[in-house]
């Protein structure tokens, strides 16, 4: 964006969120969090997703809109009630967010999604322009993404993100005190595809789709993936220790229950939208990205 803009954002204190507000402020634009609460701070504005209600007052006049908010997939056991929350968290917020962006007409809303889209994909790459698939998160996927379109006329977005990788939180901040002691190794066969991304190239990306002209689904991952096997002896080797101890899948599903799929299921997933648009990732390969991560 050549000139500052005012950019509204859910989920701002997320892992994700939290790096992009910063980025923006630091590029010049004006942020301002929606938050559930009553607003403390003049860069706040009140939404409640449960109830739809947005403060369309306060969010009139933004240039964009980007919307993060919902809880964690693998925060809690997939028990029949947190399996509604997860889904009820996107549905809701989305269709309330969606709604008010539809009137107040920002010029471009970015709404989260996930690869989960895809379902299980095997060894076969997939594109933005692939079906979806048929388990629960696929579900969830669909149902995000049609809340979204009800923004209306409004350029937008929906950025399918894969696994984001960064040490202070996600997939990766949780598996490095086990491969800091030496404990880590491949979880399952090893054999499923991890559709990955470095935190960094996460935020250029959602930047980049506020700037350029490209609209519908975007995949937010690397263009190239690895197996499980693959990162898991990448990490061990950025963190100079071992990687003998692999997780069982049945261990696995034990412990986690429903999620343990999105561990032991594959994905390969392709940014052909980003590419074809012409971006350009700093770190496209797992050594590289895991090295620097692990230095930092």
């Amino acid at each position: 964006m050549s000139v500052p803009q005012r950019i509204a954002i859910t989920g701002a204190s997320g892992l994700i969120g939290t790096a992009l507000v910063g980025h923006l402020k630091s590029e010049g634009h004006t942020v301002q969090r929606l938050v559930r609460r009553a607003p403390v701070a003049h860069d706040e504005i009140q939404w409640d997703p449960d109830t739809g209600f947005v403060d369309l007052e306060a969010l009139a006049g933004v240039d964009a809109v980007i919307h993060l908010a919902g809880v964690g997939v693998g925060d809690k056991r997939w028990t029949k009630k947190y399996k509604a929350k997860i889904l009820n968290s996107r549905l809701l917020g989305t269709t309330a967010i969606a709604n008010a962006v539809s009137v107040v007409k920002p010029q471009v809303f970015i709404s989260a999604s996930a690869i989960g889209w895809y379902g299980e994909s095997g060894n076969r790459s997939v594109v933005e322009s692939d079906k979806s698939g048929d388990d629960f998160l696929a579900a969830v996927c669909r149902e995000w993404e049609g809340a979204a379109d009800l923004a209306g006329s409004v350029r937008t977005v929906k950025i399918r993100t894969g696994l984001v990788l960064d040490p202070t939180g996600g997939a990766l901040g949780r598996m490095l005190p086990l491969f800091r002691l030496g404990l880590g190794g491949k979880l399952g066969n090893g054999k499923q595809w991890w559709s990955w991304i470095t935190l960094h190239d996460q935020i250029r990306a959602i930047v980049f789709a506020l700037e350029n002209n490209i609209s519908g689904p975007v995949n937010l991952t690397s263009p190239n993936p690895v197996t499980n096997q693959e990162f898991t002896s990448a990490l061990a080797r950025a963190m100079h220790r071992p990687a003998l101890f692999p997780a069982p899948a049945i261990a696995l599903k034990i412990a986690l229950g429903g999620f343990s799929s999105e561990i032991l299921g594959s994905k390969k997933v392709m940014p052909h939208a980003l590419l074809e648009a012409g971006f350009k990732f700093d770190y496209p390969h797992i050594t590289e990205a895991l090295a620097l991560l692990i230095e930092n």
